[in-house]
């Protein structure tokens, strides 16, 4: 099935990650594909030469998500590469990983920037290049947005606003037909969990208390990512659908 032949997909932070997994998911079905990157230069071209080898378009674009210059040039490079857009996903985050007591203005203002003002900022910039017919906006939460989880103090607030932007999107953005909604996606493991503090103890516990046989995985992502961004999810507009395996659904 190609639901998205002919159509430009941009995933952002698609080097590693849920990201690569879903820039070859959408080119997979028939998608070029903008793989955006900050740091993993190899890695992304790892991604775009899979993309490719799919028979689709990659576009490789570096850009910082913290300055507003940077997603300028990001939307920049796909209006020339492509000359329009039809999907955008914000997946990109950053993040000081530590207590709330410990995070200090400079990297709570850099997660903001990164995880929630670029979501902003692209979603202006993407629907100036979608078509007429309309596009899709997705922006990629997790259920620290409304949960705590240990060292999370600066990422979850910033993705509970990109929860709250998304609602403003869609409903803005409406009489455009561009749709906008969230994944609150549960846990993953990938690298970027790597960098909190005792994940170890804190990954055996989350195995522990799931009611279903299985952790989630990037493909589960992507198979919701690739429904909610498609004409078939024209009537779910501003939600934030979770995906955890029921993991956030028992009563300590």
């Amino acid at each position: 099935m190609e639901r998205y032949a002919g159509k430009v997909v941009l995933v952002t932070g698609s080097s590693r990650g849920i990201g690569s997994w879903l820039a070859v998911r959408f080119a997979g079905e028939g998608a070029d594909v903008v793989v955006h990157y900050f740091r993993s230069a190899k890695e992304a071209r790892g991604v775009a030469a899979e993309v490719e080898r799919l028979g689709r378009r990659a576009l490789l674009v570096r850009a910082n998500l913290s300055r507003e210059e940077q997603i300028e040039h990001l939307f920049d490079q796909v209006g020339e590469g492509f000359g329009r857009l039809d999907v955008f996903v914000h997946n990109a985050a950053s993040g000081r990983n530590r207590p709330v007591s410990e995070i200090d203005a400079k990297g709570f203002d850099w997660t903001m920037n990164v995880n929630t003002r670029a979501l902003l900022l692209g979603a202006q910039h993407a629907s100036r290049l979608m078509p007429e017919e309309g596009g899709a906006i997705l922006a990629l939460s997790s259920f620290g947005s409304e949960r705590v989880f240990p060292n999370y103090g600066s990422v979850g607030p910033s993705k509970a606003a990109v929860e709250s932007l998304v609602r403003y999107l869609a409903v803005e953005l409406a009489e455009r037909n561009i749709n906008a909604n969230a994944i609150s996606a549960g846990a993953i493991a990938t690298d970027a969990h790597k960098h909190f503090p005792g994940i170890e103890e804190q990954w055996a516990e989350i195995e522990r208390r799931l009611p279903y046989h299985r952790m989630l995985t990037a493909d589960d992502v992507a198979n919701l990512a690739l429904f909610l961004c498609s004409k078939e999810a024209e009537m779910i507009r501003g939600q934030t659908i979770r995906i955890d395996g029921g993991l956030t659904l028992p009563i300590p």
